[in-house]
């Protein structure tokens, strides 16, 4: 693990429960820049790949404003119950995610849904994808109305496995993905109206003068 490294999460299918012998490890974390690198005209990245296969990591302050933006993606690495590293800022960044919410998730998981809809073709398929898109209206649905992502959807693995191994009709799978956008829509959110910036920023500022030089450090 990078010393950098404050978060690190498994996502995909051993995430949601739909794991089969033959999936890969899917992780996702958060990582912070020292801060006296965002002091030069070149900045530090906001995002990288690996070290280990499948893996990718987001610098902390992209990773926060992705999450505020509701970034379906993001938010379930909030709410992934498998967690790998979380050093104390990380525990912190976990335990800030209802702060992250707001009813543009409303809008969000929706529109992800139906931009991976309009990518598919009917006549062939991709079956994986059509089983994340109803993947994503399920958690989205959960999301409005309890306040947080359905990450693990076990209940309905045997359905969903169905649909990504090509056995259930593109129809039935088309009515159910209708069906359960038009719930999303019409379901009144518990969501806030805004997130909470106010304390994502202290956070995010907190974290920043953790990862100042010693000479740079405000005086305690």
């Amino acid at each position: 693990m990078s010393d950098d490294v404050i978060l690190t999460v498994v996502v995909g299918s051993r995430a949601y429960g739909l794991e089969t012998d033959a999936s890969d490890t899917d992780r996702r974390g958060v990582f912070v820049a020292p801060t006296s690198a965002f002091w030069r005209l070149d900045k530090p990245p906001t995002h990288r790949d690996g070290p280990l296969p499948e893996q990718f990591s987001w610098e902390v302050e992209r990773f926060c404003g992705l999450a505020l933006d509701a970034n379906p993606t993001v938010l379930e690495c909030l709410w992934s119950p498998l967690v790998e590293v979380a050093t104390p800022a990380g525990r912190r960044l976990r335990e800030l995610r209802e702060a992250f919410l707001s009813q543009r998730a409303h809008r969000s998981f929706a529109g992800y849904a139906e931009a991976q809809f309009r990518r598919l073709d009917p006549g062939r398929p991709n079956w994986k994808q059509a089983m994340h898109m109803v993947r994503l209206l399920l958690s989205g649905l959960h999301l409005v109305r309890h306040g947080e992502p359905l990450v693990r959807v076990e209940a309905h693995r045997e359905r969903l496995l169905a649909i990504r191994n090509g056995r259930v009709p593109w129809p039935e799978v088309d009515a159910w993905r209708a069906a359960l956008a038009a719930e999303l829509a019409a379901t009144p959110s518990v969501l806030p109206e805004r997130p909470d910036r106010e304390r994502v920023e202290e956070f995010l500022v907190g974290v920043r003068q953790e990862n100042l030089p010693a000479c740079g450090r405000p005086a305690t």
